[in-house]
This record gives structure tokens, sequence and C-alpha cells, in this order.
């Protein structure tokens, strides 16, 4: 008669798998651990604080709706910009276009925010935009160039205030908003920054005179195939 090789008793099994968590330190004991969120929840006002808030500092609300305001104040000069270049007495298309659709995509990028500031379970706080100029025309630059410059330094602004608000984030070890910040965020700023850059090297290049109508209309052909941010 052949036997088989006994197994451990049950109760060798559970004190066996009790040392081991014991020797990893992770315990978790669902029902006891829970006791402290369901007081907080139990305790929680909808009406004042969101239900879904979860390690989320004040600090990084803060900084989020400001970065919202710096989107809106972005997009609201590409506006301003758009209206100029589609004047009769301009009669710029392609930079009317290109302009347009960067005034769109800043309030993207602001509507971002606004929805992840939700997510997070704070609080959108608009804030006042500046009125921007309306007449771009540079004595010794021109329009175009003058008007793509200063998109350079808009762009390359609101990199800088993205990388603060990244600061803030990892400075409240919010491993989450550091993720949301530079995907969604910082990789198509970084990009925007690179196309803007290369518009100005080309307007210094072709002038004030037909080059630039040839600038113009490029770029609309590029702006209408979507090739252009």
């Amino acid at each position: 008669m052949v036997r088989c090789a006994s197994q451990p008793s049950r109760r060798v099994r559970v004190q066996a798998a009790q040392e081991e968590v014991q020797l990893s330190g992770v315990v978790f004991q669902p029902f006891s651990a829970v006791q402290s969120e369901l007081a907080v929840v139990d305790k929680t006002n909808a009406q004042v604080q969101s239900f879904a808030r979860v390690n989320f500092v004040d600090v990084c609300e803060a900084a989020i709706n400001e970065q919202i305001n710096i989107e809106y104040n972005v997009s609201y000069v590409y506006h301003s910009l758009y209206a100029y270049f589609d004047r009769d007495n301009v009669g710029l298309p392609g930079m009317a276009s290109f302009f347009k659709a960067a005034s769109e995509e800043e309030r993207e990028h602001a509507e971002l925010l606004m929805e992840y500031q939700n997510v997070r379970g704070g609080r959108v706080r608009l804030a006042s935009i500046i009125q921007p100029e309306v007449d771009f025309n540079h004595a010794e630059k021109g329009d175009a160039l003058y008007a793509m410059e200063l998109a350079l330094s808009l762009e390359k602004l609101n990199f800088q205030k993205l990388r603060e608000l990244h600061d803030v984030a990892s400075d409240a070890n919010d491993a989450q908003m550091c993720d949301f910040i530079e995907g969604t965020l910082l990789a198509p700023q970084v990009k925007s920054v690179k196309q803007v850059a290369e518009f100005v090297s080309q307007l210094r290049r072709v002038g004030k005179g037909l080059g630039v109508w040839e600038f113009d209309r490029k770029l609309a052909a590029d702006v209408a195939a979507g090739l252009v941010a």
C-alpha cells in the first residue's frame, strides 16, 4: 500500500501565511483601515467639499487655478492677433487662421485644467484676464514677425509656468498631478515652442514684403491641412 506524502494541516498553512505577511511588512486589514476614511466621508458636507477629494492639498488647487488664468490670458492675446490679421487692410489669412487655432488650443488647455480640478475635488475659481493690444504693426519688424516673436515669448513663458506648476505638485508629493502635467500639458507645450521658434526664424529671413505674403500662403495651407497646431 502506497501512502501519499502528508500535507501540512490547515493551521500550519495559516500560520505560515501570517508569518510571511509579517516578514514582508505589508499588513492590510480592510475593515479597520477604512474606518478613518469612512469617518471623513461621513462628516463631509458635499456643498462645501468634494467627496472625491483625497491627498489634494490647497496649494495645488490654488496653483491650478492660477494656470487656468494664464491659459485664458494667452488665449485672449491670440484671439486679438486673429482679429488683427483678419482685417481687410492687413489681409494675412494664414496668420489669422493660425492665431485663431492657437487661441482655441490655449482655451482647451484651460478647460483640461478645469476638468482636472474637478476630478481631484478642487474648486475652479476664474480670475480676471488682461485686455490685450489691438494693433501689432511694428515700425522695424513689421506685423507678422512682431506677432510671431510675441507668440514665441508667450509660449516660452507658458512652458516656464507649467514647470512651476509641476514643481508645486512635486513639492506636495502629488505623483498623479505630476503625471497629468507632464503627459497632458508639458509635452505639447515643448512642441509649440519649437514650432513658433521656426516661424520666427523663417520670417526673419523673408523680410517685410513679398516674403511675408508667401509665408502666409504656406501657413494657411498648413493650418488647413492640420500640420500646424
